[in-house]
């Protein structure tokens, strides 16, 4: 008897296709990255928020080198499709990450969009941003782990003692 696991094979795939040709697929990344620079917080569904989320910080990477360096104009150059945002990338974004070593970025997930579809969404945000703090969920439930496992400590403990649970 053979056994089987269903794995997700990528025959060389090492990234989503979104289902669009090569072309349309970097449009596609490149208007949402301008979008995240312009509005430092943008809403999108989740696999798109976590593709693109490379690309974004390594713009950020690129342009805290400086305006003065050839290799990071022409990344701003191609990576925001409205020009006049490599001001704001170089003059506000750059001088905001250039004590940070990465992950300049946060994604959040958010309910799922309604409709037909009913796509995963997040949202994806630049950290530092002057925007009101989105609400995390709290992790304090007693559905963790890890309360869990303190409660069963705690009845152990009880019990040892004598003490009903």
């Amino acid at each position: 008897m053979r056994l089987s696991v269903a794995a997700a094979i990528s025959h060389g795939r090492v990234y989503r296709r979104f289902g669009l040709s090569p072309r349309s697929r970097l449009d596609l990344l490149r208007n949402l990255v301008t979008a995240l620079v312009r509005h430092e917080r943008i809403e999108t569904p989740w696999a798109r928020a976590d593709e693109m989320r490379g690309y974004a910080e390594r713009l950020i990477d690129y342009a805290k080198r400086g305006d003065k360096d050839e290799r990071a104009m022409r990344m701003a150059d191609f990576w925001l499709t409205e020009k006049d945002l490599i001001h704001k990338l170089f003059k506000v974004l750059a001088p905001r990450f250039q004590p940070h070593a990465g992950s300049y970025t946060r994604l959040l997930q958010i309910p799922n969009r309604d409709g037909l579809d009913r796509a995963k969404m997040a949202v994806i945000e630049l950290k530092g941003n002057p925007l009101p703090p989105l609400v995390r969920p709290r992790r304090d439930s007693d559905r963790t782990l890890l309360n869990q496992l303190l409660k069963g400590y705690r009845q152990d403990a009880q019990r040892a003692r004598g003490t009903p649970v």
